[in-house]
Parts: structure tokens; C-alpha cells; sequence
């Protein structure tokens, strides 16, 4: 059932076309199941549904010289990341789209049909499931204070009554030295920042200044 249906060096008709079909197929659910809850382009997109088939048809050109079909392949790969860094996300999904094609290219159509659909709930999975996110209280603290302010404990006393943690990690002084910007990294008790904390928080820093969002993801490898 898995075996390749391209038999010796000589490519049929019906066996080119059928791992092209299969190649397209599987290049389009590689592009759904990169848009499945998660940021993309539809440049990206449309290049990883397409990816399978060009690599297919590099791995047949040179049909009795895989390593020489892979080296070619596996470039394909190295073009998304010539101008513009990419995710580790897109990276994944390149090498998947670049795995099927190879797999294709060799007429082991059902091999790589059963390799896709493992791989592609496994992801979806993990993804449904938030494996690997941080955790939804975390939240990066800016605060804008006067020069004439001491931050020392400033805020601590707000901090513990709305935060079950928190570490302050950087002080910087910003426009010309007359103001300090304190960032923390903060455990909210709640999944959502209060109203009441961020206006304790202006009364005391003279209603400078104050961000709190999320942690920057760094995914660009």
C-alpha cells in the first residue's frame, strides 16, 4: 500500500499525473493548516500550497540522483529567507511542504498522504491546546516616572496587592535624561489588566506614561 507507484527510471503519464493531483492536495492543506490560528501572508500561503508540486517535479528531473534532487529541493527552502526573516512556524511548514514533495516525487503518493494527515493533527492539536504559549496573566509593565521620583519600591506596594509576582528587569531614562522608564514583568492575579490598577498606578507616576501588554513573541529564528 505504501510502496511507490513509479516503477524503474521511466515516468508514466498516469503516475505523473497522479502524484502532481496528490501534490497540489497536500499543498493545499499545508497552507490550511498554516492559516489555522495563526498570523499569516497570503504570498506565504499561496507559495506553500504550490511548494509540493515544484519540488515533485525537481525530484523526477533528476530521477536516479536523489541526493542531487534534495540539494535543489531542500534550496526552495532558503528563498522565503533571503529578504524578509522568517518564523519558526513558516520554517516548519516549508521543510513539511519540501518532505512532500520529495516523498511525491518519488511515487510514494500514499506514504506522504498518511505522513501529512499525522502531522497535520498533531499540529492542530498542540495548537488548539496552546502548547508552548506563555501564560495569559504574564504582562510586560512600562512606566513612565519624573526624575524627581525615587522608583525604588515606588510601586511595590501596588504590585503585590495585583500581581501574584513580579520582577522589575530594566530602568532606562528617556527624553533627556528628566524621565525614567521602569519595566516590569508582572503575573497579573487576573487575565486582564484592571482599570483600578492602571489608575493607582497614574496617581502615583503623575499620570505619565504607562503601557502593560503582553510579552513580545521572538519566533524569527
Amino acid at each position: 500500500m505504501l510502496n511507490s507507484i513509479i516503477t524503474g527510471t521511466e515516468i508514466t503519464v498516469p503516475a505523473f499525473l497522479i502524484c502532481t493531483l496528490v501534490s497540489l492536495l497536500l499543498g493545499l492543506g499545508a497552507a490550511l493548516l498554516c492559516m489555522y490560528r495563526n498570523k499569516y501572508s497570503q504570498s506565504f500561503a499561496l507559495t506553500l500550497a504550490l511548494l509540493p508540486a515544484m519540488v515533485q517535479v525537481v525530484i523526477m528531473l533528476v530521477n536516479g540522483n536523489i541526493g542531487a534532487g534534495v540539494a535543489v529541493a531542500g534550496a526552495f527552502g532558503l528563498v522565503r529567507f533571503r529578504s524578509a526573516p522568517g518564523t519558526a512556524r513558516e520554517i516548519g511548514l516549508i521543510f513539511l511542504a519540501v518532505t512532500l514533495g520529495i516523498a511525491t516525487g518519488m511515487g510514494y503518493v500514499a506514504l506522504a498522504v498518511a505522513f501529512f494527515l499525522i502531522i497535520a493533527l498533531y499540529a492542530a492539536a498542540l495548537t488548539a491546546f496552546r502548547f508552548g504559549a506563555g501564560n495569559a496573566h504574564e504582562r510586560e509593565l512600562k512606566i513612565t516616572i519624573g526624575e524627581n521620583l525615587d522608583y525604588d519600591g515606588l510601586f511595590d506596594d501596588l504590585l503585590d496587592e495585583y500581581a501574584t509576582r513580579w520582577e522589575l528587569q530594566r530602568v532606562r531614562t528617556t527624553n533627556m535624561g528628566t524621565l525614567y522608564e521602569l519595566t516590569y514583568r508582572i503575573m497579573l492575579k487576573t487575565s486582564q489588566a484592571p482599570k483600578a490598577f492602571l489608575d493607582a498606578l497614574r496617581t502615583r507616576n503623575g499620570n505619565l506614561n504607562i503601557v502593560c501588554g503582553r510579552i513580545a513573541e521572538k519566533e524569527a529564528l
